[in-house]
């Protein structure tokens, strides 16, 4: 390990092998951090952090502060960060409240600086938030979903997985997968063709998901008889059942075409 002795490490917080602790970081009781992590200098690590290992926590980051939430009774709950994520300048992840009793930040995502993560947010694996990305309260983000620089999102809105919102965004509904969302208000732009291809989804997959979108945001049907449409006209396939899965659970309701 490779430790600064102007860090600041509580005696019962628990550091796996090869972590790296720079100068000026403190870490808290009741911490767990995995092997090969770096804290860096200035970041703190607080109670009810599980950080994964080859996790690189940059420069005045903040994991597992309280909830930003008024109704939060000090109840023990944790911020959990997965493996080989990575946390930019800045960024703070709180941890949940006695509602999902945690914050989830999963494997392989890079948050990039000033992010905020608040309350019993869930992110999935290979998620990027660019710059200055805010989640409010109970946010939950698919699979290789990116959110563009400085966008907000509204408390309990979910995302679905290999969506892309635009940069700026101020998003208040539900995003259904494989879209691209801008704009404000937020709507519907289009199938993410690019972030589709790049992650090996065949022609006869995209083009499924693209006439999918067509009923649903260019037939004029509104969206019970849309989903009526799919489900009797479209072929069965993974993708389609994803996607007609998600907007029936969508609490908030979906984006606009």
């Amino acid at each position: 390990m490779r430790i600064s002795n102007l860090a600041h490490i509580h005696p019962a917080a628990q550091l796996g092998e090869n972590v790296t602790v720079e100068p000026f970081a403190v870490i808290y009781e009741n911490t767990v951090i995995g092997d090969n992590t770096t804290i860096g200098s200035h970041a703190v690590i607080m109670q009810g952090a599980r950080i994964g290992r080859d996790c690189k926590i940059h420069t005045g980051a903040v994991v597992s502060n309280i909830p930003q939430d008024l109704k939060f009774k000090g109840e023990e709950t944790v911020a959990i960060i997965g493996d080989r994520t990575i946390l930019r300048e800045y960024v703070t992840v709180n941890r949940g409240t006695a509602d999902k009793e945690k914050t989830v930040v999963g494997q392989d995502c890079l948050l990039m600086a000033y992010v905020h993560v608040a309350h019993d947010c869930i992110l999935d694996n290979n998620c990027i938030l660019s710059n200055a990305v805010q989640l409010a309260g109970h946010v939950e983000l698919g699979f290789h979903v990116i959110l563009g620089g400085t966008s907000a999102v509204h408390q309990f809105v979910k995302i679905g997985a290999h969506a892309m919102i635009g940069g700026g965004s101020l998003v208040t509904k539900d995003v259904p997968p494989y879209i691209i969302a801008a704009r404000y208000p937020v709507d519907f732009e289009g199938v993410n063709l690019v972030g589709l291809r790049r992650r090996g989804f065949s022609n006869p997959q995209i083009t499924q998901i693209q006439e999918i979108y067509k009923v649903l945001y260019q037939s004029g049907l509104n969206t019970t008889q849309a989903l009526e449409e799919i489900e009797n006209n479209v072929e069965a396939s993974a993708e389609r059942d994803f996607i007609v899965a998600f907007i029936k659970n969508a609490s908030r309701g979906i984006v606009k075409g």
